[in-house]
């Protein structure tokens, strides 16, 4: 999972594949403008030479002058905008292009990396994974509450397994529309093959739809990655422990299954607590119950866990087996 010098290069290449094709774009419409409009390029022409001229008077600090040529330029962008407005054309028809106006698709901003780039190269990780292909299968589309049943019955709460994963699927759903206007974390947990994953993936794979960055790791993989961040210094881990911290949305899978050491847990509340403070969301799937996950994890973690996440209850029967069951019989 780790991003290599090849790969960046890859990177970096498509940033300079967009800019050439955009400029390709623009020359075509500044053509095109041109020919129906022969006097816009005349403005242009203006405009260009005004704005050197400004440049040097603020160069030599003649305000006058200065003044003088701004006044002018705004002048003839109006009238620029007016021209091509009464042509049938948007005022910003010959503005530059961009796939991404906040770093002119060169990836960064100043020297920090864009939006854009960091979800590039959650993208990568992701095709390295093999999770792309796992969210075509696993998405709200495929989801099937068929697997689960009203006969099933929580003893604590006395629901139905049928009727607690229709409002958890909901608050799911919620979860993806609010995503950008309210942080929330969900905690899904519950006996094995009770749909937890599943639905991570369906809320994953969403949120990428709408070019948030998100990284999806079991817990083993997490931890290994802080791991040689910390004690081995590895580059690679060390750049891929920065996404874990600042990736809009982190999906911790299948916690509990890991080698649970102080470390582990002294890292994991690091995590998860690091995220709050920043308000990036969290979603954090087990098979432990909750007293088993505070015994495990210390009650300071459950605490935080408890204070800040939803707590959502999964349970049924094993949905990997009613699947399998199933394909038999046809």
């Amino acid at each position: 999972m780790s991003i290599n010098s090849i790969q960046y290069d890859a990177l970096m290449r498509r940033y300079a594949e967009r800019r050439f094709r955009n400029q390709n774009i623009l020359e075509q419409r500044i053509a095109e403008v041109y020919d129906r409009i022969p006097h816009l390029s005349e403005i242009d022409r203006e405009i260009a030479s005004l704005s050197v001229s400004e440049a040097k008077a603020r160069l030599s600090g003649n305000t006058d002058d200065e003044a003088l040529y701004a006044n002018r330029l705004a002048s003839l962008s109006a009238e620029r905008g007016t021209v091509l407005s009464e042509s049938g054309y948007p005022a910003s028809y010959l503005d530059p292009v961009y796939d991404c106006p906040d770093c002119h698709d060169t990836g960064y901003i100043g020297n920090e990396k864009c939006h854009c780039f960091r979800k590039a190269v959650v993208d990568l990780l992701y095709k390295q994974t093999g999770i792309a292909s796992i969210l075509k299968r696993e998405n709200f589309e495929t989801f099937s509450l068929s697997y689960y049943s009203d006969n099933y019955i929580d003893p604590v709460t006395g629901r139905s397994s049928l009727a607690a994963m229709r409002d958890t699927v909901k608050t799911c759903r919620e979860f993806v529309d609010t995503f950008d206007t309210s942080f929330r974390n969900l905690f899904l947990y519950g006996s094995t093959g009770t749909g937890k994953t599943f639905l991570s993936n369906c809320i994953a794979g969403e949120l990428l739809k709408t070019s948030h960055s998100v990284i999806y790791l079991t817990s083993f993989k997490l931890f290994d990655i802080l791991a040689r961040e910390k004690f081995s210094r590895d580059l690679d881990s060390t750049a891929l422990s920065a996404c874990i911290f600042d990736c809009d949305l982190l999906i911790i899978d299948d916690l509990g299954t890991e080698l649970t050491n102080s470390f582990v847990s002294s890292e994991l509340f690091l995590c998860i607590n690091e995220r709050i403070l920043r308000e990036q969301s969290t979603i954090i799937s087990t098979n432990l119950s909750l007293e088993n996950f505070a015994e495990i994890y210390s009650e300071r973690t459950f605490s935080r866990i408890s204070s800040s996440y939803t707590l959502l209850k999964l349970f049924g029967d094993d949905i990997r087996i009613k699947k399998k069951l199933r394909s038999q019989q046809v």
